[in-house]
């Protein structure tokens, strides 16, 4: 009995052994951005897990894929909820000024490439401006959304009053009418402050996710009820009454969204990274990336009142000709950007196959290269940023890396 005790413990012993050996330990939560943010209740656990499976389907004709579209799954433009490739970047079109897009006949505002048996994919109408865009991190999206329009207009500076040189605006722009906005919201002119998208034209996650679905992949919502058309490709728009995607389908991927983990740092000690946080601030990056900002009050206790540190004002602003793609949307110019959020950052490359595609179509291929890309508001910025020793730019690269 003793011996068949002791070759059952070896046993046990041995595959514990080789599995710690097959599989490799979970990585830390500051590793990866696909967790849900700590005090979820149980309840919104699980349909924090109903949206995590929602965003992981793939879609296909028998589900609603189509029947042009970008891509197959929300899953394979944001891996890991973190950036995009610049293979699975989107291509926007039509837009050329401040009053709208002319050519949404012709299947702006953009560009379904792939199709499904039997129809054929889009191409861009002569003559239509466009710009390419990376699909931007995902984590803590809920926090972003519950700025205030008060904190957003006390980081605004249109007029440069402070004559510091930068003029960040927010995006007034127009909302569908299926998109319920904050009670709290500021109105001019019946135009709303914005805050997701390149170029901040979107108000919030819900109007953000039911457009994704629809320009996406083609599937349809009960809020937008018609496929993608272009009258090029022979595809008229056609109202369906039975939506491809449920409500409680839409609403539990618009709550994993909401509910994600915000991208937590690394290395925040370190010497380099500390000396590289100061230089940020010296050569005042800081002025557009605000790293503080503050949410308020959300129905998910979770999100509710928290400070966080995604580094962007959400405000946008004037980078220069070298990034004027001559397409815009909403109320912002053709050389006007939201200033990204640099949180995750670090983690970028597990998402994008091991390198950096950086600024807003992916240009950049390292940290140095899309600072150097900034001009504009950002030039001084940029200019002081060259007179750095070589040790210096290491250490601000380090604590870039390190949000």
């Amino acid at each position: 009995m003793k011996f068949y005790t002791i070759l059952l413990t070896s046993t046990i012993l041995l595959c514990l052994f080789s599995c710690n050996k097959i599989f490799p330990p979970s990585p830390e939560k500051n590793e990866v951005m696909d967790n849900a943010i700590d005090g979820l209740t149980y309840d919104q656990n699980r349909l924090f897990l109903d949206g995590a499976e929602e965003f992981d389907e793939i879609y296909v004709p028998e589900t609603g894929l189509g029947p042009i579209f970008v891509a197959s799954s929300c899953a394979s433009c944001h891996s890991g909820d973190n950036r995009g490739h610049v293979f699975t970047a989107l291509t926007r079109f039509g837009q050329k000024d401040t009053f709208e897009n002319t050519f949404l006949k012709q299947g702006g505002p953009q560009l379904q490439e792939n199709f499904i048996i039997g129809f054929k994919g889009e191409q861009l109408p002569a003559n239509a401006t466009f710009s390419k865009f990376v699909a931007p991190i995902v984590s803590g999206s809920g926090l972003l959304e519950l700025v205030s329009d008060q904190d957003i207009l006390k980081m605004a500076d249109p007029q440069d009053l402070d004559g510091d040189g930068i003029s960040g605006r927010p995006n007034w722009n127009t909302i569908p009418n299926w998109v319920e906005p904050n009670a709290n919201s500021i109105v001019s002119d019946g135009k709303y402050i914005c805050r997701f998208g390149k170029k901040a034209s979107t108000y919030n996650i819900h109007q953000q996710v039911a457009q994704a679905f629809n320009q996406d992949m083609g599937v349809t919502t009960s809020f937008l009820p018609q496929n993608p058309f272009n009258h090029l490709s022979g595809l008229n728009s056609i109202i369906t009454n039975d939506p491809d995607l449920t409500d409680n389908q839409l609403n539990a991927t618009v709550f994993y969204i909401q509910a994600l983990q915000v991208p937590e740092r690394r290395d925040k000690n370190n010497p380099s990274v500390l000396n590289g946080e100061k230089i940020f601030n010296q050569i005042k990056c800081n002025s557009c990336h605000v790293e503080e900002l503050k949410s308020a009050f959300s129905p998910i206790a979770a999100l509710s009142y928290k400070t966080f540190y995604p580094y962007t004002d959400l405000l946008l602003h004037d980078m220069g000709a070298e990034l004027d793609d001559h397409y815009t949307e909403g109320t912002a110019l053709t050389n006007e950007w939201r200033t990204a959020p640099l949180w995750g950052l670090g983690l970028s490359t597990a998402s994008q196959g091991g390198k950096y595609f950086l600024m807003h179509d992916g240009r950049a291929k390292s940290i140095e290269e899309s600072i150097l890309m900034h001009n504009g508001e950002s030039l001084k910025s940029k200019n002081d940023y060259m007179l750095l020793s070589a040790a210096e730019k290491n250490d601000l690269t380090n604590f870039l890396k390190s949000l």
